[in-house]
């Protein structure tokens, strides 16, 4: 279960609370996330353009699982529509799988579930696949990747999210994962139909070291931090929501009654860097932006000390809540309690939080909404696409054929599409045991919450979705404000590309992100800032940019 936290950034709770994961944490929830030599040896650099469209499966869209709202602007599709398990359709008509046994290590958060607990079974017996789950702390997974990596035992199939791609990992993945694109590039993927229907921006993110080694599980491009408030109070109140950054700040000020305990938002940094228009620091490559033939680093630029400045205003002004201050407690809680009346979180916290709300007797007609993200100057926004792929499935390198063919099996399954029999036992397991159907909404029991999270859902996934039945109106208006804020994004130099970065540049920007902290607290200058940007560049950050820059002239950059 991923921690509630509105001030959370991308990472590790983004697909967390994107996925299964987080609506488990709502009882009965629907939810339907030593390298050294030359380049080629490290995989340092990345492959894209006509190199890279070499590589990539061929894209075929399946024509199952309709949705009932379409993508428009890069947003999630949207299922709204009550669940009828006899019109559910088939997406693997023949088990692709030959009962050989794949061992997959992948991180869980909680208790793992036993190895023959009824979901793993049923889903062993449905693709014959006889998956064994070498389950791990999510917490410390980043520890045990490299460890495993460093060793000369490993799983067949290896689980690796994108926030664990640090240090030597990336280097270590080249030189010890196979090259799928014998299996799966162009054509060879109409063996797989699921896969063969993940979009091809995912694909791409599949390329670690000239070679297709990881199986994507698909992200929405757009940006997943929303800027939530609490409607229901808005309206009793007469207020309306802010449409710039000064309106935020007096109307923060306005709903603060440090008497009554209620503050006007919670840490706003996530939104702020939106708000001002600065580049996302979700992954380092796309933290670059182009200014004329140069590139400028997000650490650099005018709009990422404005966004921080502003945020620190915020604190200055005892307009945000002092547990947020002093980071200690429930972010998320103390905005559904009443305490805040703004704050910003994953998108998918609307459902989350909406469904846990209802019956609320403090609070019988809560609502929450995301409020559209502006331009600082009340102007259109300047958004940036984030990543569409941020975990992927790896296959050891020399792992037989038959082991390989089976782990593709398995990643097939688990990438149906909403409105399929195998999305459903992949997301729900088996009716009686995991959930119950009541009035076309799926209710997890005890079991299924214990059960049917993280793992599966892990080798591979659908096209980016949004598919609550029991809240059609919620999932409706995740699906519009993205389309709204779609409208305003652009895609960055290096979007959809993995760049393994030298490993001499690896923790040139660890200390920013507590810095960025300390500064908007006011525990830290604005000296200490421009000092750790001056620093960044003299150990290493303009030549860091001289590496980005002759890779961009070679590769050309997004497609």
């Amino acid at each position: 279960m991923t921690p509630n936290s509105p001030s959370t950034g991308p990472g590790r709770r983004s697909f967390l609370a994107s996925t299964a994961v987080a609506a488990a944490a709502v009882a009965g929830g629907v939810p339907l996330l030593t390298a050294c030599g030359s380049a080629a040896e490290t995989g340092e650099g990345t492959t894209s353009g006509k190199s890279a469209k070499k590589l990539l499966p061929t894209y075929a869209a399946r024509s199952i699982g309709t949705p009932d709202i379409a993508s428009k602007n890069g947003s999630c599709v949207g299922f709204t529509s009550k669940v009828e398990l006899s019109k559910l359709e088939t997406s693997v008509p023949k088990k692709l799988g030959t009962g050989a046994k794949v061992k997959v290590m992948a991180p869980f958060w909680g208790p793992p579930p036993k190895a023959d607990c009824e979901y793993y079974t049923a889903l062993n017996e449905a693709s014959g696949v006889q998956v064994g789950w070498q389950n791990q702390d999510g917490n410390t997974y980043g520890e045990k990747i490299g460890a495993v990596l460093a060793s000369s035992s490993l799983p067949d199939v290896l689980i690796v999210p994108g926030w664990e791609l640090s240090g030597k990992i990336p280097a270590a993945l080249v030189a010890k994962m196979m090259d799928l694109g014998p299996y799966l590039a162009g054509s060879k993927v109409r063996d797989y139909p699921n896969l063969a229907a993940i979009p091809a921006d995912a694909w791409r993110r599949g390329i670690f070291g000239g070679k297709l080694r990881g199986i994507p599980y698909p992200y929405s491009y757009l940006p997943n931090i929303a800027p939530f408030y609490r409607k229901d109070l808005f309206e009793k109140e007469g207020w309306e929501p802010p449409k710039s950054a000064q309106e935020f700040f007096d109307l923060a000020k306005e709903m603060t009654s440090k008497k009554a305990g209620v503050y006007g938002c919670d840490d706003m940094k996530w939104s702020a860097f939106n708000f001002f228009g600065s580049l996302g620091g979700s992954e380092k490559a796309l933290g670059w932006k182009l200014e004329g033939k140069k590139l400028v680093k997000r650490l650099e630029s005018d709009e990422y000390l404005e966004a921080l400045e502003w945020t620190r205003k915020l604190y200055a002004a005892g307009v945000v809540h002092p547990e947020a201050k002093a980071q200690t407690g429930d972010g998320l809680l103390r905005f559904t309690s009443g305490k805040v009346m703004m704050c910003n979180a994953d998108i998918a916290y609307w459902y989350g939080k909406s469904a846990e709300m209802q019956g609320s007797k403090a609070f019988p007609d809560f609502e929450m909404a995301a409020m559209d993200i502006f331009g600082h100057d009340g102007g259109d926004p300047k958004l940036y696409a984030g990543t569409p792929a941020n975990v992927w499935a790896f296959v050891r390198k020399n792992a037989s054929k038959e082991t390989v063919k089976n782990a593709l099996a398995a990643a097939n399954y688990a990438a149906a599409p909403v409105g399929t029999k195998e999305h459903m036992l992949t997301y729900y397991g088996e009716e009686g045991t995991h959930f119950t159907l009541k009035d076309g909404v799926p209710t997890k029991t005890k079991k299924g919450n214990a059960q049917t999270v993280s793992a599966w859902q892990m080798l591979a996934g659908p096209a980016p979705f949004f598919a609550y039945p029991d809240l059609p109106e919620i999932t409706r208006a995740m699906c519009e404000w993205q389309q709204r804020m779609g409208e305003f994004v652009t895609k960055s130099p290096f979007y959809g590309m993995t760049i393994v970065e030298p490993s001499r540049y690896a923790t040139l920007e660890d200390k920013f992100e507590q810095l960025e902290d300390d500064y908007v607290r006011g525990n830290k200058s604005l000296g200490d800032v421009q000092q750790a940007v001056s620093d960044w560049k003299s150990r290493g950050g303009d030549k860091l940019r001289d590496w980005y820059k002759k890779l961009l002239d070679e590769s050309g950059g997004a497609s």
